[in-house]
């Protein structure tokens, strides 16, 4: 069976090339090299040989590392005149290209092993025509082969620079490195949007309602694994050792399948049943076999292991790709018919790949999964965007629902609030009436009552009855005043006391002397708290107009540093400060505010400091 598979193969092969090169032969002085003789060098073991090409190198050389010089002969009727081109559609792991005993290409080193891997692209070897000679020709080819890189030498094709480069490179460059950095440039951005969307997404289904949409990760997982996996076909120089490399390579291959099919269960429904627990287990089997399988096959050299668990792996995707599509016979939906159409075609093409890349002699081949994959992720792309329409439609159906309810609930609260600000003007006006009477019978009443209990004494002097009867009148007017003072405008206040008082202390004859800085606004000082500032130094002030005797008055206001500082000076007789009037003491704690007095005859200082 196995003979029959490598003839049939290598017969197709052939079958292949001949007809890329028909329209190209016609005319033009295409030759292809498929007789080579080649001396290998493996385990310290030299041999040489007549071998037809394609060789691959893990067949004839049961995948040990080793070297090979490849001399293919050829001739020519006469020389060029024109660059001819070298076409390799795959060489390596490493290799040189000599003619005629001149170096004209070389990529890796043939000395070292586990080092790049430059068989993963074609190539195209520009040849000047003076290297070429009529008659006899000798084209030879070192290269060194790492086990398990697909290491070996296809025929090479020689012609015109031109017909080489236009008609066989330039296409299989666009097919196998090009097309991979589209490819996983593509499946970055299915990725990043799928893991957007499970970031942001939660499952409606959840019974707590706060499970992320299990559909968007594992998409999410399978194209960022499948994005890795193919830009594996543009990195010549891998930034870990070989072996390293391949088990990630692997486990990012063995990462897309397992992703796909537990995307595949999500689509279908079955992550919400019982059986979601054995098919975790299942994949993480599948994942943990193909990894370990692929280092048994690097380390030991043995490609049998890696060969025989992807086979039991695409049986087993088969199988359950199987039961996937009967269930969406039974059951039908545009999602399920899309991603079972995909998922077969995807399996066919995986089993190809299987047996032309793993179990045939045919070298010189790629792998057609990583084209078809492109469906699938178009497909899983489709599903994911439809579902997110699908779950924002939803979405947008609850906020409309919600936002009317909102409506609802704010108009009652409008309701409510004006109700509760109505409240609060009324409560607010009754308060106020209850602070004017409050402070008219703290101050005015209190000074009116003095007065009327004097006249009732009989012994009042009419100069200590008008001026009881004056405090009266200022204070009433200084409440007044005070239900338009703006809060923390200290400047203000000073000059409504200014105003109001200015007059008294020109009729007792006392000087005032006014230094007043620009005063920046205290924020704490609100309402209540500049009455009580204001009654504070008009408490202090009438006591220099009726008892201290004094013939100048200074007030002093400025800015120190944050706090604000008020001083209010007399040159009267003095007094005890430590009978300061319980008014000025309580009204100073009222506010805040730090209250200090010194008092001796001719100077007497009342400081107010508020911070």
């Amino acid at each position: 069976m196995q003979a029959w598979l490598r003839s049939g193969f290598r017969a197709g092969t052939a079958l292949l090339l001949w007809c890329a090169l028909a329209g190209a032969w016609a005319g033009s002085d295409l030759q292809v090299l498929n007789a080579a003789t080649v001396t290998t060098t493996v385990a310290g073991r030299t041999q040489t040989e007549a071998v037809d090409l394609p060789y691959h190198w893990d067949r004839h050389q049961a995948a040990q590392p080793g070297v090979a010089s490849f001399d293919l002969p050829f001739s020519l009727e006469r020389q060029p005149d024109v660059p001819w081109g070298i076409y390799l559609a795959r060489v390596g792991t490493s290799f040189s290209v000599e003619l005629n005993g001149e170096l004209v290409e070389a990529n890796g080193s043939l000395a070292y092993s586990d080092g790049g891997d430059y068989a993963k692209i074609p190539r195209f070897i520009a040849v000047p025509a003076r290297l070429l000679r009529p008659g006899d020709n000798l084209l030879r080819i070192r290269i060194r082969a790492d086990t398990g890189r697909r290491a070996g030498l296809s025929a090479p094709v020689l012609g015109p620079a031109s017909t080489v480069s236009a008609d066989l490179f330039a296409s299989a460059y666009a097919w196998r490195f090009s097309g991979s950095v589209l490819l996983a440039a593509f499946s970055l951005v299915v990725s990043v949007t799928a893991f957007a969307l499970w970031l942001t997404q939660l499952d409606t289904s959840a019974a707590d309602g706060r499970r992320r949409e299990g559909v968007y990760l594992w998409a999410a997982l399978a194209e960022f694994c499948w994005a890795l996996r193919v830009a594996d076909g543009a990195i010549a120089n891998p930034p870990l050792p070989w072996v390293a490399w391949g088990v990630l390579m692997t486990a990012c291959y063995s990462g897309w399948v397992v992703s796909a099919v537990l995307f595949c269960h999500h689509v279908a429904g079955w992550h919400r049943h019982a059986s979601v627990r054995w098919m975790r287990w299942a994949m993480a089997v599948m994942f943990v076999g193909a990894v370990s399988s692929t280092w048994l096959s690097l380390a030991r050299a043995e490609p049998q292991w890696l060969t025989g668990w992807l086979g039991f792996e695409i049986a087993g995707i088969a199988v359950y790709i199987g039961g996937f599509v009967l269930a969406t016979v039974l059951r039908p939906n545009i999602a399920r018919v899309l991603l079972s159409s995909v998922a077969v075609l995807t399996v066919l093409i995986g089993l190809r790949d299987w047996v032309v890349i793993r179990v045939s002699d045919s070298y010189g081949d790629t792998t057609w999964v990583r084209y078809t994959s492109v469906f699938f992720g178009i497909a899983l792309l489709t599903i994911v965007v439809t579902r997110f329409r699908t779950a924002s439609q939803q979405a947008r159906e609850l906020l409309a629902t919600l936002t009317a309810k909102v409506a609802d609930r704010e108009r009652e609260l409008a309701a409510t609030y004006g109700r509760l600000e109505r409240a609060a003007r009324e409560q607010a006006t009754a308060l106020e009436r209850q602070r004017i009477l409050r402070d008219m019978h703290d101050g005015v009443g209190s000074h009116i009552s003095a007065a009327i209990r004097q006249l009732q004494s009989g012994d009042a002097k009419p100069e200590e009855l008008l001026r009881t009867l004056r405090d009266s009148l200022d204070q009433l007017k200084l409440s007044i005043d005070s239900i338009q003072l703006p809060p923390g405008d200290v400047g203000a206040l000073l000059a409504a006391l200014r105003y109001r008082l200015g007059s008294r202390f020109a009729a007792s004859n006392i000087e005032l002397q006014w230094a007043v800085d620009e005063l920046s606004p205290v924020e704490r000082l609100d309402a209540q708290a500049m009455r009580q500032l204001q009654f504070l130094l008009f408490e202090a002030i009438s006591n220099v107009l009726q008892h201290a005797q004094a013939t100048v008055l200074r007030i002093e206001a400025a800015m120190a540093g944050p706090a604000l500082r008020l001083c209010v000076i007399d040159n009267g007789r003095g007094y005890d400060a430590s009978s300061m009037p319980r008014a000025i003491c309580e009204r100073a704690a009222a506010i805040g505010a730090w209250l200090a007095v010194e008092s001796r005859p001719g100077r007497t200082v009342v400081r107010l400091d508020i911070d």
